[in-house]
Order: structure tokens, then sequence, then C-alpha cells
């Protein structure tokens, strides 16, 4: 079954002093870098998607700015597969499906950020597209919640996630995906 690695938003407003930080990007993005060196060593695309967000009122991801750019640890070249999308489903109104079949992709390993958002909309929409999704579950990260003046802390909002979408896809950690 051929496989395509999808690395979803890994962009600096999403780090320190980014305009939406988020909990512990930094480990995310260690266990990306070693899916990245898998599917570098085993020749398999990786597909990196790229949020810009060109509403009036956009509070991050806004275009021309630091923050919209990919984190410099992602290991990004010229030849590298970028999406640009505007929803936090990573298949609305781009190219991503077409370049799947274009590459005769038969399931998608997905990671990235943010869990709760565009992980969760894209994870679920892999699935009802037929790419049994596997969800590298360190290998994202998202933030505290608030709804009815209750704090939600990220790991709570990481977890109810990661458990929802197990109706979707397979949930494993890095480690058990690299075995």
């Amino acid at each position: 079954m051929k496989q395509a690695l999808i690395i979803i938003d890994v962009q600096n407003d999403y780090f320190k002093k980014g305009k939406m930080e988020l909990e512990h990007p930094e480990e995310s993005l260690e266990k990306i870098n070693r899916l990245e060196e898998k599917f570098l060593k085993l020749k398999l695309p990786i597909i990196y998607i790229q949020h810009i967000n060109y509403k009036n009122n956009a509070t991050f991801f806004i275009p021309n700015t630091k923050g919209v750019e990919f984190h410099d640890g992602l290991k990004v070249k010229g030849h590298s597969i970028i999406i640009e999308k505007h929803f936090p489903n990573s298949f609305k109104e781009t190219k991503l499906l077409e370049k799947l079949k274009e590459l005769e992709i038969e399931q998608l390993v997905i990671s990235g950020m943010m869990t709760h958002m565009c992980i969760d909309s894209t994870t679920r929409a892999a699935s009802e597209l037929g790419y049994q999704p596997i969800l590298i579950s360190d290998a994202t990260a998202t933030r505290n919640l608030f709804y009815l003046d209750e704090e939600v802390s990220a790991a709570q909002v990481q977890i109810s996630y990661l458990s929802a979408l197990q109706n979707f896809a397979t949930v494993e950690t890095s480690k058990e995906f690299l075995r």
C-alpha cells in the first residue's frame, strides 16, 4: 500500500513568539522530523500543507509575514510538494486530492498542527475519501481552549480529539509507527 506523509501547518505562528502559540510544538516537530527521515529514506512522498489566511480580520498565518512561513526545522526543499490551503480541512478547495491521485497514494500518514482544527478535519476527510489514515498522535500539537468560561487544558483537548479520531483513523505514536 503506497503511503504519503502529510505535514499540516507546521508554521512559525504556532511556535514561541508566534501569533497562535501551541503547547509544546517543538516536541511534535521532533517526531515529525523522524517521520520525514523515514519517508525520505524510503523515497515516499511528503506533502507539506501551508495555511495562508487572506481574510481582512486574520490574526495569524497572515500573508507575507514570518508567521506564515514553514518552521525552519522542517526538511522542506525546493522540490518539496507544498499545498496551500485556506480552511482547516486540507482537502477543501485545494489540489491535495488531485496530487494524491497523481501519485497513486493509497494511505495517508497524518501529522502537524492544530489537533482540534486542521488535524481533526483533514483526518476525517481522509477517512471519508478512503485513504485509511494513520494519525501520529505525538506528531501533533494543540492549545488550551475555553468554553462557557471554563478553560480546557491542551492535554485534555489533545486526548479528547485523539480519542474521537480513533473512529476515523489508526492512531499511533511515532515510536509505534516507526517500528
